[in-house]
């Protein structure tokens, strides 16, 4: 069944100038293409605000009541995090979190080329590009072959043969964004699969009229604890419990030459000698971010929930920190109501809030937990 076609036209998706007014004030969600920045940009924000981690591997400022937002933009424009006023919601650009140098390249570009293209300012501000593989459902992707640098484009997931040297990823991905406008014009889609036959039509404006098929990618989550590196570096991968960080967790990342936020909401500290690794892991489990697989957290995390939001039902976070130890072998995602804001894509066990309750199920089943009568040990 295809997707329904959404009834609205405006995107109210937020950004870091259009502010989203939430029940405990004005967010501003900060783009972080390829998840990539620096300690120096982290402390700007830290700055701010306690950042939060978004499931597109962004980052998120909440509660900004004092805050100007002419300064705001000021503030993240001094340190690189805003290249764009006019593109700013659309620098949505997803990579693995250890990425080589083809793939950081191919961010940077990309991100440089969308910026410079003055019709792309109208992509929706949901509107996702992939380069790699990825654990997100990304509009528009190329993924490497690995036989000599050929990428392959696919359109919401689906394959239509198209095949491009790393050189013409850039121009095939903006071409394609550009075919996606044009087919836009006719219905209320703000990604491509939410258009009646969206990843075929696209395709063949780029001259390839094969019948996409669709393309079944499980990109392994990304682990935590030491991670070797291709270029023989090593990484180490850390989770920001329920994606919220701050205190002497905000301090350390801040002192980090380079960070890299991922779509589980944790943080990677890469491009390490052995023995500099091993001292970050000690200092990140010293302030509270678990760098081990046993932890409790892992794959455990959560919508805004109140007071933040006020279609929530409940304190999510707060729930959620008391009760979840229990996964069934899949990610746990708490939400506060049914809009279920941050889902993982894939299959995940779903915590949401009722009237009465919380209401346990898997997902995309939708089987219920029945020998579970609340939240607890979820």
């Amino acid at each position: 069944m295809p997707p329904p076609i959404r009834q609205t036209k405006v995107d109210a998706c937020p950004g870091a100038l259009r502010l989203h007014t939430a029940a405990d004030g004005p967010l501003a969600r900060v783009r972080v293409p390829g998840g990539m920045l620096t300690g120096t940009q982290l402390a700007a924000l830290g700055e701010i605000g306690p950042p939060e981690l978004t499931s597109r591997a962004n980052l998120q400022l909440r509660a900004l009541n004092d805050v100007d937002p002419t300064a705001l933009a000021a503030r993240l424009s001094a340190v690189g995090l805003l290249p764009s006023s006019t593109h700013e919601t659309v620098r949505n650009i997803a990579a693995p979190p250890l990425a080589g140098t083809t793939l950081r390249t191919l961010v940077a570009d990309l991100d440089r080329a969308l910026c410079a293209d003055p019709a792309l300012a109208a992509l929706p501000g949901r509107f996702l590009f992939a380069l790699g593989d990825v654990p997100l459902t990304a509009d528009l992707a190329a993924v490497p072959l690995g036989d000599g640098g050929a990428f392959t484009i696919l359109f919401a997931g689906h394959d239509a043969g198209l095949r491009v040297p790393a050189t013409a990823v850039v121009a095939t991905l903006l071409a394609a964004a550009h075919a996606f406008l044009g087919e836009r014009a006719d219905v209320t889609a703000w990604r491509l699969h939410e258009m009646p036959d969206g990843p075929a039509r696209v395709a063949a404006k780029l001259g390839a009229p094969l019948t996409p098929h669709p393309v079944t990618r499980t990109p392994e989550p990304t682990g935590i604890g030491l991670l070797q590196q291709p270029d023989g570096l090593v990484a180490v991968s850390a989770l920001v419990p329920l994606g919220m960080l701050g205190g002497e967790a905000l301090r350390l990342l801040t002192t980090a030459r380079r960070l890299v936020i991922t779509p589980e909401r944790g943080v990677v500290v890469p491009d390490l000698t052995p023995e500099a690794a091993r001292r970050w892991q000690r200092r990140l489990e010293d302030a509270g971010l678990p760098t081990t697989p046993g932890s409790r957290w892992t794959g455990v995390t959560a919508c805004a929930g109140r007071p933040g939001c006020a279609k929530s039902l409940a304190d999510v976070r707060a729930d959620a920190a008391a009760n979840s130890e229990f996964t069934d072998g899949l990610p746990v995602h708490w939400i506060g109501c049914a809009r279920g804001c941050g889902s993982p894509s894939g299959a995940h066990v779903r915590v949401e809030a009722t009237p009465t309750g919380y209401a346990v199920t898997r997902q995309p089943t939708g089987e219920t937990f029945d020998a579970i009568a609340s939240a607890r040990r979820i």
